[in-house]
């Protein structure tokens, strides 16, 4: 499930329930984050709370920043504010970063105009009103990992494809000692009248 290039990381500013961490947390992990972080989370917040049932502390970093100011990225991370707004991109038309921070905003909230001054994309979940914060994470996370994850096109009838792409490198492939754009042009001159 993890990228095969980049990374990606998951946080909250100003979180404030504990089920909703560890739910997030759980979610980063199953969907392969390499780090989850908290921006000026509530005192409550915890290191290991019980609603993340795969102990996912013990399986990536956790980093809770005091603020905005206190944030400290890799070199050439970008920064995706995930916000319920009219100028967010909406997210099934967004093309995510390689490397990439998403972070969303507290429970009942928004994103700070600290945190949105940091950010180089701003995204929206395009839903009625406001998901819970650990829905809108999952949600994103699995848009990311059906972009970069190799999986098949989707079809245009329901259903699926039977297999994935099986990806091709290398030259022109040949079959009877000669190339197949060769016979293939061969036989589109043969039909013409």
């Amino acid at each position: 499930m993890k990228d095969l290039r980049g990374y990606f990381a998951i946080g909250v500013e100003g979180l404030s329930k504990p089920m909703n961490f560890g739910n997030l947390m759980r979610s980063a992990h199953a969907f392969g984050a390499s780090f989850f972080f908290t921006v000026s989370a509530d005192a409550a917040i915890k290191r290991s709370p019980v609603s993340d049932t795969s102990r996912s502390v013990d399986h990536l970093p956790y980093y809770a920043w005091p603020d905005v100011t206190s944030m400290a990225l890799p070199k050439g991370c970008q920064i995706v504010g995930v916000e319920l707004s009219e100028e967010a991109v909406d997210l099934p038309s967004f093309s995510h970063p390689r490397r990439a921070a998403y972070v969303l905003g507290p429970e009942r909230g928004s994103l700070s105009e600290a945190m949105l001054s940091r950010c180089d994309h701003v995204i929206r979940i395009p839903s009625a009103f406001c998901i819970n914060v650990a829905t809108a994470g999952a949600i994103v996370m699995y848009d990311r990992v059906r972009m970069f994850g190799g999986f098949a096109g989707r079809t245009v009838r329901p259903g699926g494809p039977v297999e994935k792409p099986v990806a091709a490198f290398g030259g022109p492939l040949y079959r009877g000692g000669e190339k197949v754009r060769d016979r293939k042009k061969r036989a589109a001159r043969r039909s013409q009248p």
